[in-house]
């Protein structure tokens, strides 16, 4: 069975970094995609970020392109998420998601269509 763990959100001023991490079991990392979303209260969930394990390169939404990074750890089977300058409207649950065995990339891989799990999420809270 498919599990999703995410881990490292927290409270941190704005212009400070988190890095997130996404903990994953029941499927090999190798083949596969996993996403990064966020809802904030009162909004729909927002896709992040992806990174596919193959074909496709790491995509990012535009209001975290430049400061957000995707990874990942093939032997540790886990895919992080490192936040830098980091602002308040960037404060939300932040969940991971993953498509085993399938490959997307690009604003698909941005959208929740294309996967079957999803962790429990982890708050994240920029605030001074």
């Amino acid at each position: 069975q498919v599990q999703l763990v995410e881990s490292g959100g927290g409270l941190v001023q704005p212009g400070g970094s988190l890095r997130l991490s996404c903990a994953a079991s029941g499927f090999t990392w190798n083949y596969g995609t996993i996403g990064w979303f966020r809802q904030a209260p009162g909004k729909e969930r927002e896709g992040v970020s992806c990174i596919s394990s193959r074909y496709y390169n790491p995509y990012y939404a535009d209001s975290v392109k430049g400061r957000f990074t995707i990874s990942r750890d093939n032997a540790k089977n886990t895919v992080y998420l490192q936040m830098s300058s980091l602002k308040p409207e960037d404060t939300a649950i932040y969940y991971c998601a993953a498509a085993p065995q399938r490959y997307y990339g690009g604003s698909y891989g941005l959208t929740p269509a294309p996967y079957d799990y999803w962790g429990q999420g982890t708050q994240v809270t920029v605030s001074s």
